[in-house]
């Protein structure tokens, strides 16, 4: 113990000050060395001892990257808080009462489950878990790459998007990849943890009974054509047994589908497939709809397509990168960060031929010219007092009072407008978009083979002269937006094109609508020949919905750049009006305009026409958007949005009714809001 004290006051007191001791009290410096054993004289010591105290000194550099990791950190912690005390508060708390789930008031008025529930989810929404991938995969063998955490996102973003891309001539699996689609119910509940989709529905269905034996989830790889789930998964074969398998197993009780989002053209694709003759077909026969199905309750239904589609393919944005844009200049674009997102995103995407199936359908004679459209003379501005005035729950009447109103009507028609005048001004006055020229002189000569950058985008293969001829104060319009994507990204156009329509059958007797392609449009395929199947169009109102944009060059020419963007400095005169940030707003349930969402079943299938031989009943209902009025509502009750619609009660019991044996009759038939009667009747349709 005493040698331990002692060695220890030698290191700490004696062998510090040995060079500094002499026999006269007077201090003298040793000399010292560096690392090369040179002797070092006073000043070489005081110039490297200065250069060390300045190197401490020195403050570490602050990039802008980091100011965004900690903004997205603070982002999360906040939505982790207020998510764990949404869970821990007490129900009972002043201000706030948990109301009664629908499935346990319908349970307490006596419903019991009597048909088989099949949920059918959209684009997006469905997780994705890897089978097969490359050496920067490893460790992902059979975890989700798409919904749930998305940690991989920030562990390793090139190798996820990467094994998220599809071939991109094939539109099928790349070599070495196999992604494939979480099976169960589990693969749409939940989108990311505490976001839900399908859940809160989920569980208001096992509250009156259902379990596994009589409740399924479709689930699908989203991101492929609906004949290649067939072709790579046999996804709709897989479909049509459990149908058959689940009306046997509960009594010879036909099906309830409730399909949402882009799944409901997925299934309108597989109610034509399951009856079409092999080997394109399932082999069903004629009839098979008719004894299986009871009814389809199609929730936020896509049918007509979507015009953010257009801007999601022409530029990867909407309505959200360009508020972000409005709000922060030149975040996406930063030579600073280098992350070329959009560039990437356009990438990806543009290998997912589902995409195309969500391009509006029905030309012109749909969503408008140039000089007209459905929506004419409405507007975004609500008249909030008259809608809250109103507290009817069937309200099986449009009301003009309730719409949306206009002085000077917007020419909606214009879906792609090229400057705020060109989205104004008469048509005399705007160049003819031809774009059969600019088709034909895409060659290998446009090519900007000077790019080097890692991102390719088709827009590499498209001459800066072309571009600007795209532009030159042009505006297009739903017909001829399909040349202008065409231009722009001709190989997923072509890819995709083989596998969709877009276009208004003149004769659906003739046999080329007998090919698959056709079978997702409801323009250009006949409803199945069951009259006593209900069609139900279930779907929010009442919130902005993007319906076409206002765009202009992009400032930036460099290498791999999206020459075109949403000009999001663009705005319309006042705070109601329906031009924000460059894009023009009608009414929806901010995904689906109205107009697409309820067209079919107000006009294009009401009664017997030629797209519904049989008859079959359609029914409109509406659900009025509430936001909800705290934090502590979640998403809210009473949404009329396009996915925290799945979280609405009105909808949920409108649900359970149906599959628990009533019919839409028995539900109070149609219930509008909208003046969705209104725009049927403008269009201009043989029926």
């Amino acid at each position: 113990m005493a040698s331990s004290v002692l060695r220890f006051r030698k290191l700490c007191f004696v062998e510090p000050v040995l060079g500094f001791q002499s026999s006269s009290g007077a201090t003298t410096t040793t000399a010292q060395k560096d690392e090369n054993g040179v002797v070092l004289n006073d000043d070489e010591k005081k110039r490297r001892s200065n250069n060390n105290n300045k190197k401490k000194k020195q403050p570490k550099e602050w990039r802008c990257i980091d100011n965004c990791c900690w903004l997205i950190g603070y982002m999360c912690t906040t939505w982790w808080l207020l998510l764990f005390l949404f869970h821990c508060l007490p129900p009972t708390m002043t201000g706030f009462q948990v109301p009664e789930s629908p499935g346990e008031r319908l349970k307490r008025e006596g419903l019991t489950p009597l048909h088989p529930v099949v949920l059918v989810p959209g684009i997006v929404t469905g997780g994705l878990e890897l089978w097969e991938g490359r050496p920067c995969s490893e460790g992902l063998f059979r975890k989700r790459l798409w919904g749930g955490s998305f940690t991989e996102i920030f562990k390793r973003p090139l190798c996820w998007l990467e094994h998220l891309s599809l071939h991109n001539e094939t539109g099928l699996d790349p070599p070495g990849i196999r992604v494939r689609a979480v099976p169960g119910l589990v693969a749409a509940d939940y989108f990311a943890p505490g976001y839900f989709v399908w859940a809160v529905l989920i569980e208001n269905l096992a509250k009156i009974g259902y379990e596994g034996k009589n409740m399924y989830m479709a689930a699908y790889d989203w991101r492929l054509s609906f004949q290649n789930t067939e072709i790579r998964d046999q996804a709709l074969s897989r479909l049509k047994s459990k149908i058959e398998l689940m009306y046997v197993t509960n009594g010879y009780k036909k099906v309830v589908v409730v399909p949402h989002s882009m799944g409901v053209i997925y299934f309108l694709h597989f109610m034509k497939w399951v009856e079409s003759p092999s080997p394109m077909g399932g082999g069903g026969g004629p009839n098979w709809c008719a004894k299986h199905i009871k009814a389809v309750m199609n929730i936020g239904p896509a049918f007509l397509g979507v015009p953010k589609a257009v801007s999601n393919i022409f530029s990867a944005e909407g309505k959200d990168v360009a508020f972000l844009r409005a709000i922060a200049p030149g975040l996406l674009d930063s030579d600073m960060l280098g992350l070329q997102t959009l560039e990437h995103l356009m990438r990806v995407s543009r290998t997912w031929d589902s995409t195309i199936s969500l391009l509006p359908k029905g030309g012109d004679t749909i969503w408008g010219n140039l000089d007209w459209s459905p929506e004419e003379g409405l507007s975004c501005d609500l008249d909030k007092r008259k809608l809250s005035s109103s507290d009817t729950t069937n309200f099986n009447h449009s009301d003009g009072d309730i719409g949306f109103r206009i002085k000077d009507p917007i020419k909606y028609g214009r879906v792609i407008s090229f400057g705020k005048a060109a989205s104004q001004i008469p048509s005399s006055h705007l160049p003819p978009p031809d774009l059969k020229e600019l088709l034909g002189m895409r060659s290998s000569s446009g090519l900007n083979l000077s790019c080097s950058g890692e991102v390719w985008t088709e827009y590499d293969e498209v001459s800066r002269e072309n571009i600007i001829k795209v532009a030159e104060n042009k505006a297009y319009t739903a017909q001829n937006t399909f040349d202008l994507l065409r231009f722009v990204a001709p190989k997923l156009m072509q890819r995709a094109e083989a596998h969709f329509s877009h276009g208004i059958a003149d004769n659906l007797d003739d046999p080329k609508y007998s090919h698959y392609k056709y079978w997702s449009n409801p323009l250009e395929t006949k409803l199945p020949n069951a009259p006593d199947m209900e069609i139900y169009s279930l779907y929010g109102v009442g919130i902005p919905t993007e319906r076409s944009y206002i765009y202009k060059m992009s400032p930036s020419s460099k290498c791999k750049s999206i020459p075109f963007r949403i000009d999001s400095s663009v705005n319309g005169q006042g705070d109601n009006s329906c031009l924000k940030s460059g894009v023009y707003f009608v009414d929806g349930d901010e995904s689906v305009p109205v107009l697409s969402a309820g067209f079919m079943c107000a006009k294009g299938w009401r009664g017997k026409t030629r797209f519904n031989p049989s008859g079959s009943a359609t029914y409109l209902r509406e659900y009025r958007h509430k936001a909800p009025s705290s934090l502590l509502q979640g998403r809210g009750l009473e949404s009329g949005a396009h996915v925290d619609i799945m979280g609405n009660v009105a909808l949920s019991e409108d649900v359970l009714r149906v599959a628990a044996g009533a019919s839409g009759r028995d539900i109070g038939g149609d219930r509008i809001y909208s003046d969705i009667m209104k725009m049927s009747e403008r269009i201009n349709l043989q029926l």
